[in-house]
């Protein structure tokens, strides 16, 4: 899987240098808000084709958590 775009836009939504984003990155340094989540929801559909619920993406506190909840959905697609 190709996280780079995706990585590209999330940086974009939440308004941090792409370089910044790490797996380790927490998303509670960031704007993590309902509005971040929603405009998450449209790029992983975009970039991935996956429809993930909002649930579970506010739950993410990491980018990791983020990039593990991704390849998890592709994998029982």
């Amino acid at each position: 899987m190709d996280f780079e775009p995706f990585l590209s836009d999330l940086a974009e939504i939440l308004e941090l240098d792409r370089a910044a984003l790490t797996e380790e990155y927490p998303l509670d340094d960031t704007n993590w808000d309902s509005l971040a989540v929603v405009s998450t929801i449209a790029s992983i559909d975009e970039s991935f084709g996956l429809a993930l619920p909002g649930d579970p993406l506010r739950a993410c506190q990491s980018v990791g958590d983020l990039l593990r909840l991704i390849r998890e959905a592709a994998r029982e697609r």
